[in-house]
């Protein structure tokens, strides 16, 4: 059975760049993965009152943020299919309209049907991170985002945020496929950012992987007041890593989610590709 992979696209009120389509099937292309790609347009009620019609005409504006929307969905999807067809990767593509306050979570429902979703990340798109936000903690399946500055060439070497919690240990379990075909794993541990149930779980993690064949090696890391999201993102990069494996840490607040200090520092600024899962 294939591995099918997720696009949701956003259009509105920001969209995801063109080099998106690019990092998307690079990133399927090393999965071994097919695509499906889904633009989500907005659908903005309408506003039908005198004055609206005589001060900005808002009929009309609603009209022309639907068409930009829907555009610009449909760009997306002729370059994820475009690139898709250069690499080899297997596409579908399709376009749903839905109203502005469920958008991301149209998003989050189609992800459940898929086996892992490849989000576009921009820095100072809200759009884009609310859409990564409702995806890795609505969908049930694993996320990777993928910063737009970034080049996506290989996860030959990956990076694993541990702390011997439950959320760490499904995110690894949500990689295995790609740990054991990695040349190298990075087992990075922050031993000041908080209490740790054990001693050096880093080490216990590292030689369990040993014992399934995986060439991992444990490193341990002080924060030095650095933000967490930071601290583990950056030694990543410093040792080569190309893919950073982390628990999407939150829980709900009145519907609310609120996240962990290195979740959030993730979904605020994306230095590398991280695989998140909830």
């Amino acid at each position: 059975m294939k591995t099918q992979a997720f696009v949701p696209l956003v259009t509105h009120p920001e969209a995801n760049s063109d080099a998106f389509g690019a990092h998307a099937t690079a990133a399927a292309a090393i999965l071994g993965a097919g695509i499906h790609a889904l633009a989500v347009n907005a659908s903005i009620p309408k506003v039908s009152n005198a004055l609206s019609r005589m001060l900005l005409d808002t009929p009309e504006l609603i009209r022309q943020a639907e068409t930009a929307s829907r555009e610009r969905g449909n760009q997306l999807l002729a370059i994820l299919k475009e690139k898709a067809a250069a690499t080899g990767v297997d596409f579908t593509g399709e376009a749903v309209s839905a109203p502005l306050p469920l958008m991301t979570e149209v998003a989050a429902d189609r992800a459940r049907y898929y086996d892992l979703s490849l989000v576009g990340w921009e820095a100072g798109n809200s759009t884009a991170q609310a859409t990564a936000e409702a995806v890795v903690f609505g969908s049930g399946r694993p996320t990777i985002l993928l910063p737009e500055l970034v080049d996506i060439s290989s996860f030959n070497h990956i990076a694993i945020a541990w702390d011997g919690t439950r959320v760490a240990a499904r995110a690894v379990a949500d990689a295995q496929s790609l740990l054991k075909h990695a040349d190298r794993v990075s087992v990075l541990t922050v031993i000041d950012e908080k209490p740790l149930k054990e001693k050096a779980p880093e080490e216990r993690l590292a030689s369990a992987l040993r014992q399934r064949g995986v060439d991992a090696e444990a490193v341990t890391i002080t924060g030095q007041d650095c933000p967490i999201a930071q601290t583990l993102q950056q030694t990543a990069i410093e040792r080569g890593c190309q893919l950073l494996v982390m628990g999407g840490y939150g829980h709900s607040r009145l519907r609310d989610f609120v996240l962990g200090g290195a979740t959030q520092g993730v979904l605020s600024s994306l230095l590398m590709p991280v695989l998140l899962s909830h």
